[in-house]
């Protein structure tokens, strides 16, 4: 009987789904994100986090900045957790991201923006990017996987 109550515990404490982010994760992530510290992330420092919220369904203003509350409550959601990349990505299947859906999941994994993305015949988009001012393929698969080839 023990072991029928501590499986999912045990799944659940090895997946990290059991824990939201703390305060000190969140306020790290935040001063990481605030690179001009004006209190407010606009333009290029607000793209990754609007792109996450996107993905999670999260409304956003019209004006396209996130202030410290509204990140932290994201943050505290785990809209901003990185999620863990599928091993074999990219995954083959049917995907039914939008162009705009893939581009989002490019932009959340930390690569600029796309400037093309095209769906092959085993369903995977694929394009070209920057990360840290170099180009690079990514691919994104039918699960959200964002890997670079």
């Amino acid at each position: 009987m023990k072991s029928m109550f501590l499986i999912p515990v045990v799944y659940l404490i090895l997946s990290g789904s059991a824990f939201s982010m703390s305060d000190a994760d969140c306020k790290a992530m935040w001063t990481q994100a605030d690179t001009n510290k004006d209190g407010v992330l606009t333009g290029p420092e607000a793209e990754r986090y609007i792109a996450m919220m996107r993905i999670a369904n999260k409304t956003m203003g019209s004006d396209a900045a996130i202030n410290a509350a509204v990140f932290d409550e994201n943050c505290k959601a785990d809209v901003f957790k990185t999620a863990a990349i599928d091993a074999g990505a990219p995954l083959e299947g049917a995907n039914s991201f939008t162009e705009a859906q893939a581009k989002d999941r490019v932009v959340a994994a930390g690569f600029s923006l796309p400037t093309s993305l095209t769906k092959d015949d085993k369903g995977i988009w694929r394009g070209t990017t920057t990360k840290d001012g170099k180009s690079v393929s990514v691919a994104v698969d039918y699960k959200g996987n964002v890997v670079t080839q």
